[in-house]
């Protein structure tokens, strides 16, 4: 199918792990990202390790999520012995990397998917590998109608986000909650300088946005470079508001922007595996230049004269934007940093 007829959501969704997704007893082929050692398993490029039984849950199986061969979207699912209480650790590598934003999302996901009975419990800062306050902890109390405990840890590791997801029946929510916090505990990180400090998102109010048109300047040939980072505090450090909403087929997305900086870069997360749309001052001319990142790739296109609207936005998203039908150039990234940068 020819890019322009296919909707960025849908090519995002194809091609990211979807890491809210409850573990499945579906076999999966293992993949090279993990190394089995006597009684752990390690995803070598991260440097992050999990013991192979923990708190009363066992390894099961472990390979890729997307991106086969890469080793930058991997998972290890953990059971217990009966196989009621599921556990998964997912270890990527978004090219925009926020452990707060990745609890956000998957915190909204958890609510949207388990019905409106589902309680958050907690949802705060935890230690992890042995560090304090390098982790968000959430627990979910009867989701799916009461039938199940949900809970979820989050930490940004370097380039990394690890990911615990653990699902069991409310009845053994205590073992669910030890399984999670075991799992937390055991991690180990082999720089351990490389955790970021984090904390869930907090939100303020944003001045109201201009509402007309943006109009972009495709880049030329020259123009291409590897992207940089986005200039936005990440993991929490700093408070965010909510410039807009963004309505499409598949739903609605906040349009985020540090307080108190009119001026900053524009974020909109997309999904729960790491993918968010950037808006960028540019450095070199008046506006804003447009990336998309996800796990392992971020998409560049050209330079808006100002910041488009959630209308314009949500047309990005549907594939309704003559615009940005294809990238301008597409860096690739692989599990060891190197960065290969096609047009």
């Amino acid at each position: 199918m020819p890019k322009c007829a296919q909707s960025l959501m849908t090519r995002f969704l194809s091609a990211a792990a979807l890491c809210l997704a409850i573990p499945s007893l579906a076999q999966a082929a293992d993949g090279e990202a993990w190394t089995p050692t006597q009684d752990a398993i390690r995803a070598d490029a991260a440097g992050i390790s999990l013991p192979q039984t923990v708190a009363g849950l066992s390894l099961s199986k472990s390979g890729e999520a997307s991106n086969g061969g890469r080793a930058v979207d991997n998972y290890a699912q953990y059971l217990s012995e009966d196989g009621a209480i599921q556990a998964t650790l997912y270890v990527y590598l978004p090219t925009y990397a926020d452990a707060s934003l990745a609890a956000y999302m998957t915190d909204k996901a958890v609510m949207e998917r388990f019905g409106a009975k589902t309680r958050r419990t907690a949802y705060a800062s935890a230690p992890a590998a042995g560090r304090a306050a390098s982790a968000i902890r959430a627990v979910y109390d009867d989701a799916a109608d009461g039938a199940l405990t949900t809970a979820a840890g989050f930490i940004h590791a370097g380039r990394w986000i690890v990911k615990i997801r653990i699902t069991g029946p409310t009845e053994r929510r205590a073992e669910v909650l030890k399984g999670l916090d075991g799992m937390l505990a055991k991690l180990t990180v082999d720089d351990p300088a490389s955790l970021h400090p984090t904390a869930p998102a907090s939100f303020a109010a944003c001045p109201a946005a201009a509402a007309a048109d943006a109009q972009l300047t495709p880049a030329k040939p020259t123009d291409h470079a590897v992207p940089q980072n986005v200039l936005i505090p990440r993991d929490g450090k700093d408070a965010l508001c909510v410039r807009g909403t963004v309505t499409t087929a598949e739903g609605s997305y906040d349009m985020l922007q540090q307080v108190g900086r009119s001026d900053g870069p524009i974020i909109v997360p997309v999904d729960d595996s790491g993918t968010v749309l950037a808006f960028d001052p540019a450095t070199d001319a008046q506006g804003y230049k447009l990336s998309i990142h996800m796990v392992g790739q971020t998409d560049l296109y050209g330079l808006y004269d100002r910041v488009p609207n959630p209308h314009q936005i949500a047309a990005i998203l549907d594939g309704k934007d003559p615009q940005t039908a294809q990238a301008a150039a597409i860096a690739t990234y692989a599990a060891n940093g190197d960065v290969t940068l096609s047009r």
